[in-house]
């Protein structure tokens, strides 16, 4: 796998997980406070992992996949 490939995947990948921790966080934040740091680790990775592995990353690939098509069928103008 070549750099730019990996950058692309990497990039994918921030793209789903910030946004789906800060919200994660945000809700459920005040609830795990209370709870020991490697505790709270573990909840937020087991929720969030799977979440991302089947939820997040196909989504985001079947956007881009349609904002690529959608794209690629406009007529490009001639300047």
């Amino acid at each position: 796998m070549n750099y730019k490939i990996k950058l692309k995947m990497a990039l994918k990948i921030w793209v789903i997980i910030y946004p789906s921790i800060t919200l994660f966080l945000a809700v459920f934040g005040p609830l795990l406070s209370e709870l020991p740091l490697y505790v709270r680790t573990f909840i937020l990775t087991a929720c969030l992992v799977p979440f991302i592995v089947f939820i997040g990353l196909p989504t985001l690939e079947k956007i881009l996949h349609l904002f690529a098509a959608n794209k690629a069928s406009k007529p490009q103008m001639k300047r």
